[in-house]
């Protein structure tokens, strides 16, 4: 899989852009607010149909427009060539309402759960941190993102899970404030249950394959990252909220008072924990860890994000690499050199002297 040309319109900073990328390697470079990390957020949003950064997909589009696009063309094989582009809208577009997004695959429009995992990413940016020390809906975020591209079912199941959330709300709404019956929760509570499970289970497996993967570059062994001879455990802990009839009943009073639904997948969490001496107990990275040990707990984690995807899909994702050199010491960048040449990378930089070590001797350069 190779991402030959992306075409921006009315995206972020760009009026209109035409990009063309190496089957190797690309380096973008130019200073801070150019516009280099828009390039690699329009190539996710052809891959997962969401934004890492936007917490409104409107804030993609270029301001004072009503609509912004962004299409691509990927050679999926040595035979076969496809386009891909999503449709951008505020919502409405010349007076008349319209979704706010419209995929379209060699000019078919498609529903998003048949468009997502076309295109195939790996995201490495600095905020990858918040992972570790920020909310949990970050961390679930970034499930989604991963098994999005993978797991047609997950769509499917995440779309309707998300759906019917909003709708059941509604109703625990309606059941406080005008005294609903509580019967209409129960074709809901079927729904949240039966997609509810597969999200649970689908992730469960994904953060499985994270913790016992038997090889990566940087981690010979289930867990383990050497860094200047020290040797760095690491591993996921996940805390799933079970979905179940008998859960829902047993918080039915405080899901009424508060108009929300309380357990689910929605409300799932990970940590990440970490040991570097033999027989200590683990501790968890965002309590107890440096910043150094955070920072390599991500990148043991986009390793094996990497290698899952290959394996499950048998296809090479597009490496996205954001600034992240500037972000890293000696050892971890030669982490990240031994890894770029092994699929199609596109990277950021304001520096290419932190690029020095790296194999871009054919590497094209893209200059804003």
């Amino acid at each position: 899989m190779i991402l030959s040309s992306l075409s921006l319109q009315n995206f972020r900073k760009f009026p209109k852009k035409i990009f063309h990328f190496s089957s190797n390697q690309t380096i973008i470079i130019g200073p801070n607010g150019i516009g280099k990390t828009n390039i690699l957020e329009a190539i996710f949003l052809l891959a997962t149909g969401r934004s890492f950064r936007a917490e409104n997909d409107r804030e993609m589009i270029e301001f004072g427009k009503e609509t912004g696009r962004v299409s691509a063309g990927v050679n999926i094989s040595t035979d076969e060539n496809t386009d891909l582009e999503v449709l951008l809208t505020s919502g409405m577009v010349i007076g008349i309402k319209t979704q706010l997004k419209q995929y379209k695959l060699n000019g078919v429009p498609k529903r998003m759960s048949d468009f997502v995992g076309i295109l195939k990413v790996v995201l490495f940016w600095p905020q990858d941190l918040e992972l570790v020390t920020d909310s949990p809906s970050v961390r679930r975020h970034y499930l989604d993102f991963v098994l999005m591209q993978v797991d047609r079912e997950y769509r499917r199941n995440l779309h309707s899970y998300e759906k019917g959330l909003r709708q059941r709300n509604k109703v625990l709404e309606a059941i406080r404030d005008t005294g609903a019956h509580h019967h209409q929760l129960l074709f809901w509570n079927q729904l949240l249950i039966k997609s509810g499970e597969h999200i649970i289970k689908k992730r469960e497996e994904y953060i499985d394959y994270i913790n016992n993967h038997q090889r990566s570059p940087a981690s010979p062994g289930t867990g383990r990252v050497t860094i200047n001879d020290q040797q760095l455990r690491y591993q996921l802990f996940y805390d799933k909220s079970i979905i179940s009839q008998d859960r829902l009943d047993q918080y039915s009073r405080e899901e009424v008072a508060s108009a929300n639904t309380l357990v689910g997948p929605h409300r799932d969490d990970f940590s990440f924990s970490l040991s570097s001496t033999p027989g200590i107990e683990a501790r968890n990275l965002s309590h107890y860890g440096s910043r150094g040990e955070q920072r390599l707990g991500i990148l043991w984690l986009k390793l094996r994000e990497l290698a899952y995807i290959k394996e499950t899909t048998r296809e090479k994702p597009i490496l996205l690499l954001d600034d992240i050199f500037s972000e890293l010491d000696h050892e971890r960048r030669k982490i990240i050199f031994d890894i770029i040449g092994n699929q199609q990378t596109i990277m950021t930089t304001t520096d290419l002297h932190l690029l020095e070590k790296a194999k871009i001797e054919n590497a094209k350069m893209i200059e804003l």
